[in-house]
């Protein structure tokens, strides 16, 4: 499903990959081991791919493009290196995080060299529109971490406050990657709304299914508990509880929220949310979403590119990592 995803933007992506590389290089060795680090760490390069897409679809792919595109990549990069610091994280999907290769001080530094790369890159968008979305967003991302962890303090499970957090943080990132595909692309203001909502959908999406995975992972059979370790309660776990209300529930939420709960009392959760239909519904809706994005794909003309970008939903939808 990737490789016909990516088949649009084939030669754009390999551009991208070439200057984004081009970009994590320094002279010191200290730092360029650490760059090294980075770049064998850049996944499937969903984020590049969708902003490249959209600009594919609404006039073509232009060096503004690929640098908007690596100045996200960057900024994101850098907002989950400060993450792991906080959340003394050893591991970051499977591998090992900077913060345990090289130390906490360090990691924050090159955090923060990734975001002064990521304003540079910015600039040269040569736009004032990208950058202020760009520099804006630093901000948003924040504020969604701010949110959800003064949300983790609140006794109660609100989905507003679920979908307010996903829209600062994950949602953020993925409309922004849209909007500036359309926008660097020459696209006028109606096409850019378009592009910004269905990045928003994407994202809302994406979010999700990582959610979903903390509940029950496929690829090795057993849930994490990630997210209920932290606090933290995620849409299943809010529709089970709030649609089937018991004394004991209530009781463990408040001691998930304390940070105070076992490991048997994770795993009665988790249970809980599977038998009351939390799963269920977070998928329904992410069907709903989907189908909403799909009217806003539509109104875009390049037959191939929006092929391509039904499979990206589908793929976000259906991944299971």
């Amino acid at each position: 499903m990737l490789n016909l995803i990516r088949k649009p933007i084939e030669a754009e992506l390999a551009d991208y990959k070439q200057l984004f590389d081009e970009t994590l290089t320094h002279d010191d060795d200290f730092v360029s081991q650490a760059f090294s680090y980075i770049k064998g760490q850049s996944g499937k390069m969903m984020r590049p791919i969708l902003t490249l897409l959209v600009a594919k679809a609404m006039g073509g792919v232009t060096k503004e493009t690929l640098n908007a595109a690596i100045s996200l990549e960057l900024l994101h990069t850098a907002s989950l290196i400060h993450d792991d610091v906080i959340d003394e994280s050893k591991e970051r999907r499977g591998q090992a995080s900077l913060n345990s290769l090289f130390g906490g001080t360090v990691a924050v530094l090159l955090g923060d060299l990734l975001l002064s790369l990521s304003l540079a890159k910015a600039a040269q968008t040569n736009k004032l529109d990208g950058v202020n979305i760009i520099s804006r967003l630093g901000g948003t991302l924040s504020e969604g971490e701010i949110y959800q962890l003064n949300n983790i303090q609140k006794e109660t499970l609100q989905e507003s406050a679920y979908y307010h957090v996903v829209k600062l943080k994950t949602a953020a990132l993925f409309s922004a990657c849209a909007q500036l595909g359309a926008l660097t692309a020459g696209a006028d203001a109606q096409q850019v709304k378009l592009a910004h909502r269905l990045g928003e959908i994407i994202g809302v999406c994406f979010q999700i299914r990582d959610d979903i995975f903390d509940y029950y992972r496929a690829d090795i059979g057993k849930p994490t508990g990630n997210d209920l370790r932290e606090g933290k309660f995620t849409l299943p776990a809010i529709y089970a509880i709030n649609n089937h209300p018991s004394e004991r529930m209530t009781e463990l939420v408040k001691r998930v929220k304390q940070l105070k709960a076992t490991d048997a009392e994770i795993e009665e959760v988790i249970e809980f949310t599977k038998q009351q239909g939390g799963i269920e519904y977070a998928e329904q809706k992410m069907e709903e979403l989907c189908n909403e994005a799909l009217q806003v794909l539509a109104e875009f003309k390049n037959k191939e590119v929006r092929e391509a970008l039904k499979q990206y939903i589908a793929f976000v939808v259906d991944r299971k990592l």
